[in-house]
């Protein structure tokens, strides 16, 4: 019932999305706060509002006081000074909220015109508190940021996203809340689309690649592998898989490459990323993602060497039921390994990786209209010695 009132109730959820640490217990509302002990110390507490309802959602308060329930039922907030701080406190506890919330002090402040919704008055009271705590000790925050828990019912993340409530672009992402997304291949540029994946509402994610987590992964991948992990040579989806659970559900590893015997597992898939190396098995699987329905980028690099430099090309193309012939009409992707031969040189830069790994899942969620796209192109080239960006196949 929290989370559901929370949501409901626009001036619960503006507390949670501005930082405010906010949970109903025992049909209160509580904010954690920092204050002043006599001591002079910092320490935490909650303040306690009734809660008044209309329906399934919050309505004005009915009353403008609050109750605080500090670190001990005798300990009450007190000013930088250490001064309790009378002038607020209107009646001493212990005084019984129910379900083992006892407050020690009952708060008084009343403006003109008296608080329109919670926002209003929690915040006020929270920040009194605050600017006391914050002189004692600058570093002391009121608004903690902290993660909210989410089971799996209510959301495929582990704690809620606060980042798209508070940008309040909820309806734009849930554009990207698809059943089942695949990623064949997990290196250096599949690994950075899975980082970019996993923190959208895709309910499923799977992974695809039969090699090893080795030392030379590590330093063209996302965050930091220790010796230990890479000592045991975990497969590259087990690794990833591991390392993203903790932020987030149904993260699915495939540790094999993706061929003829199995590339049936991608039918039902609502969208594919291809990160891997030219061949006849990138043929097959293009061939079988047309065939199926299923739009796809695949991604390429060719990166080389002149003299003490490097130089390269980044591709991105696109294929969608809209749009599907100019992959073959212009061959805008190699199927021969030695016209690859760079990229299976492992001539890979981590910062080519990332923008590889960005522009093609700029252009997935541009296809699902998470962007705006006047150009609508279905495959780009991006030059890094000119810092050029060719837009190609513009869909009809």
């Amino acid at each position: 019932m929290s989370r559901q009132l929370i949501a409901r109730s626009p001036d619960l959820q503006r507390l949670q999305d501005e930082g405010y640490d906010v949970e109903v217990r025992s049909n209160h509302l509580l904010v954690k706060v920092p204050y002043v002990t006599s001591n002079r110390v910092v320490s935490y507490g909650f303040l306690a509002s009734e809660l008044t309802m209309s329906g399934d959602r919050t309505a004005a308060p009915s009353t403008h006081v609050v109750y605080f329930i500090g670190a001990t039922v005798e300990e009450t907030p007190c000013d930088d000074m250490g001064r309790r701080l009378d002038d607020l406190i209107i009646q001493f506890g212990p005084i019984p909220l129910g379900s083992e919330l006892v407050a020690s002090a009952m708060f008084s402040h009343k403006p003109d015109p008296t608080y329109g919704d919670y926002y209003e008055k929690m915040s006020t009271y929270a920040d009194m508190l605050w600017a006391y705590a914050q002189a004692v000790s600058p570093e002391v925050r009121v608004r903690t940021f902290p993660p909210i828990l989410a089971d799996e019912h209510e959301s495929v993340f582990r704690y809620f996203d606060s980042a798209t409530s508070r940008a309040c672009i909820g309806a734009v992402t849930d554009k990207m809340r698809l059943r089942k997304v695949v990623i064949v291949g997990v290196g250096g540029t599949g690994s950075y689309i899975l980082d970019c994946v996993a923190k959208t509402p895709v309910e499923e994610i799977h992974l695809y690649d039969g090699d090893r987590m080795l030392t030379h992964n590590a330093f063209r991948s996302p965050g930091a592998a220790s010796v230990e992990e890479l000592s045991a040579a975990p497969f590259k989806t087990e690794f990833l898989r591991t390392k993203y659970e903790a932020m987030r559900r149904n993260i699915v590893g495939h540790p094999a490459c993706v061929d003829a015997s199995n590339i049936s597992e991608l039918q039902d898939a609502d969208f594919v990323f291809l990160s891997m190396d030219a061949g006849p098995a990138k043929k097959l699987i293009i061939q079988s993602l047309q065939e199926f329905g299923v739009p796809f980028v695949d991604t390429g690099m060719g990166v080389y060497q002149v003299g003490e430099s490097i130089g390269g090309l980044i591709r991105t193309t696109a294929s969608a039921s809209r749009n599907t012939q100019h992959l073959w009409d212009n061959d805008r992707i190699s199927f021969d390994d030695e016209d690859d031969d760079e990229y299976g040189q492992n001539i890979q830069i981590v910062e080519l990786n990332m923008l590889n790994a960005a522009f093609a899942v700029i252009k997935w969620k541009k296809l699902f209209g998470f962007y705006t796209d006047f150009e609508d192109e279905f495959s780009s080239v991006y030059t890094t010695d000119g810092n050029h960006l060719l837009n190609l196949d513009q869909g009809s």
